[in-house]
């Protein structure tokens, strides 16, 4: 299969663009290394713990199984409800978009075809999106 003319968000075709769970590792350590350097996104940055071990497993977890590969947090932490479970927070369209700009930045320093990471920040979108109407603000 050449990658190059694949349909992303067709089978596990995302998980394997974004290069399996070793390369969302890498992308999620970008992202968490972006929040601490970003001063657009301190807010964010301080809606978590000081600690970003668990974060960074619980977000590389869940992008594997989003991405169409193995579902791994559910298989460590049981199902989950992404706005729902960010509905505690206080997001706004301001936390919304450093989120965002974080995963940007981080999207932009992965190896990825450009249609790739295109595509790929077209749907974090989405989810950032529910957040930020589930949090009433």
């Amino acid at each position: 299969m050449s990658f190059r003319s694949c349909e992303y968000g067709v089978g596990d075709n995302s998980y394997t663009m974004a290069g399996e769970l070793l390369g969302i590792t890498k992308l999620v350590d970008e992202f968490y290394n972006n929040m601490n350097d970003f001063s657009e996104s301190k807010k964010i940055r301080d809606m978590h713990s000081s600690d970003l071990t668990e974060s960074r497993k619980k977000l590389a977890y869940f992008l594997s199984g989003w991405l169409g590969g193995p579902k791994l947090y559910a298989e460590s932490y049981g199902s989950i409800n992404i706005p729902l479970a960010h509905k505690h927070l206080t997001v706004g369209i301001e936390e919304s978009e450093a989120w965002l700009l974080c995963m940007q930045k981080s999207v932009d320093s992965q190896p990825y075809e450009k249609a790739f990471k295109i595509y790929l920040m077209a749907q974090l979108r989405v989810p950032a999106e529910r957040i930020r109407m589930v949090s009433g603000t």
